[in-house]
């Protein structure tokens, strides 16, 4: 087995952290939410809630991450803690469900750059993302460093320009309140810190590194999100935010009409961050599954100079210009949410089998009971759809092992 360069350091791994969550989420995943929770307060809470469930997910993927330091996140948790089938299913249920997320990106650029090409646009940015990947993890790290400091810009800009000139919304609602639908679906903004984890093999100190840079991570993103929800909710209003597919943007174009452009391209730059730490994050659970034969084991080789899974990131990146032809953007996020969710029950239960403190234990227990409860309360079509993958990655086992 070739192992991969630990070239990232602690700023790197962060970094990574921020531009797998500073992305599609924060840009679009407000509308959805705000339909879902049915009043302003609802929103709020279910932030409140979707944050904590990720805190419990983060600190279980920290300690398994120290203990399991290789490219692969749950799937190799899940298979060293509690069995080869429960971290196929974890590898699976990340695999399909972040192809989706994936998608959803990639379709989230092409609407802000060109609307009325965005499928030819998401193509083409997923291609050319993949091209940087496939060139050195360290490539990575640099692009999303620069990518990270443009959506934080473009962040601030819309909260200072819609706090400052954006006047205050009526109040209103969109039904009845359902702040655990709202969650689930919020939950899809905060899921990137995992991708720290899943580039263990490439993190140098990783025991020390790994638990701190996703923490660091998760706290500086709640606070961003907490400020764009209070933005939108201030300047659009719960019902207009439910409708928006681009509020960020909105807010803007009611605030400061003249940075309306700069906004959509900088938010347009922003996704790309995203998308290229999950392709990167997406191969690297593909190498892992490769080199254990539960998936095509070419697909764990390694680049000769580039040190990198490059047949397993291609074949991703094709995958998901497939799903870009056919994806629909809210759609694409539920799927995403209910199959991540799964994802990280898997990395709750698999950190409740490592012992130590009774502290500990039960917040793998309290992140464990939030991700069901989370993927349950889903749209009903969400969440069949969701069951189907799993079924679906059932029988693939069965028939591999067979």
């Amino acid at each position: 087995m070739v192992a991969l360069s630990r070239r990232l350091g602690p700023l790197d791994a962060v970094v990574i952290g921020l531009g797998s969550m500073l992305g599609a989420g924060v840009f679009v995943v407000w509308g959805p939410a705000a339909a879902a929770a049915g009043t302003a307060p609802a929103l709020l809470g279910a932030l409140a809630l979707a944050a904590l469930v990720a805190a419990c997910n983060a600190t279980g993927s920290a300690r398994l991450a120290a203990r399991y330091p290789e490219s692969g996140g749950t799937y190799v948790y899940g298979r060293e803690q509690l069995g080869a089938y429960t971290g196929f299913l974890a590898g699976w249920a990340f695999v399909v469900g972040k192809t989706a997320s994936c998608a959803a990106m990639a379709l989230t650029i092409g609407f802000y750059l060109w609307p009325a090409h965005a499928r030819p646009v998401a193509a083409a940015a997923v291609v050319l993302l993949t091209a940087v990947n496939v060139r050195g993890v360290a490539k990575t790290a640099l692009a999303t460093r620069v990518l990270v400091a443009i959506t934080l810009a473009v962040l601030v800009a819309a909260v200072v320009a819609g706090l400052t000139h954006g006047g205050t919304a009526a109040a209103g609602s969109t039904g009845p309140a359902d702040p655990l639908a709202a969650a689930g679906l919020l939950f899809f903004a905060f899921a990137g810190y995992a991708r720290i984890a899943t580039l263990g093999e490439e993190v140098r100190d990783p025991a020390r590194t790994i638990p701190r840079a996703v923490r660091i991570a998760l706290a500086v993103v709640l606070v961003i999100y907490a400020a764009v929800a209070l933005t939108c909710l201030t300047v659009l209003g719960l019902p207009d935010l439910a409708k928006s597919t681009a509020p960020l943007a909105e807010v803007v174009a009611r605030s400061a009409p003249a940075l309306v452009p700069a906004v959509r391209a900088g938010a347009a730059i922003a996704v790309c961050g995203v998308l290229l730490s999950l392709l990167a994050g997406i191969g690297r659970t593909v190498l892992a599954m490769g080199r254990r034969a539960d998936l095509p084991r070419r697909l764990a080789a390694v680049h000769p100079k580039f040190e990198t899974p490059w047949l397993a990131e291609l074949t991703v990146a094709a995958i998901v210009v497939a799903v870009v032809s056919l994806a629909d953007v809210r759609g694409a996020i539920g799927f995403s949410s209910v199959a991540v969710l799964t994802y990280y029950a898997i990395t709750n239960a698999a950190a409740w089998t490592l012992g130590g403190p009774k502290s500990l234990r039960a917040v793998a227990a309290l992140g464990l009971i939030g991700c069901i409860v989370l993927a349950t309360t889903l749209p009903e079509p969400t969440v069949l759809a969701g069951v189907g993958m799993l079924v679906i990655g059932t029988i693939a086992y069965a028939a591999s092992r067979r």
